[in-house]
């Protein structure tokens, strides 16, 4: 994992929301003083993480898994690997091992979301932080996986105009909120019920 090509993605990244660029000096910070092992799960004080916000064709839906251990949804994603060469390497392969979704399509190499979020002590490993980074993707909304890893308790595809209320977390809010700002989605399409956070 390049530190160079790592810090100049996340130097290039632009975002109106406040939080976000909060969350962007920050993980430059934290990468720029860690080059060797930024990205690295033996960094316990927080490390890189790589997402895949995933949306269908017509850009009205998106991916979301329940993740067993945080008992939430949110889109696929997670640690970067030894073999990865890219952080889209990263969440591609998470995308791949989480929904079995290997052929998604990337839609900009540019990151769409950055998000900096504690991660509880659970066994050896104490509370962390994510410095999250997440990429666009795009999948048919019909594809639903026959089976999912132990890690993943269900995965379903979600109206992103219900992801727009301020129940919603803001980590996905944010997301939605950009993919119609796009111009991408419709807030009449598809009604479909946000997944219950607890």
């Amino acid at each position: 994992m390049s530190f160079d090509d790592t810090f100049n993605l996340l130097n290039a990244h632009q975002t109106p929301f406040p939080e976000e660029q909060e969350f962007l000096l920050q993980t430059l910070s934290m990468t720029q003083s860690s080059q060797e092992d930024f990205w690295k799960r033996s960094r316990l004080a927080g490390h890189i993480t790589a997402s895949a916000w995933v949306v269908n064709r017509e850009k009205t839906a998106a991916l979301l898994i329940h993740h067993t251990a945080l008992d939430r949804w949110f889109q696929p994603g997670g640690h970067v690997e030894e073999g990865d060469l890219d952080l889209v390497s990263a969440a591609r392969r998470e995308l791949q091992e989480e929904c079995h979704l290997g052929n998604a399509m990337l839609l900009s190499p540019d990151i769409f979301d950055l998000d900096v979020h504690l991660i509880p002590a659970k066994k050896d490993v104490p509370e962390h932080l994510h410095y999250d980074v997440r990429f666009l993707f795009e999948a048919p909304s019909e594809y639903i996986p026959d089976t999912l890893p132990d890690e993943i308790k269900g995965l379903k595809w979600v109206d992103i105009s219900s992801l727009t209320g301020t129940d919603t977390p803001q980590s996905l809010r944010r997301m939605a909120l950009k993919t119609l700002a796009r111009g991408c989605a419709s807030r009449e399409t598809i009604p479909r019920a946000m997944p219950n956070e607890t």
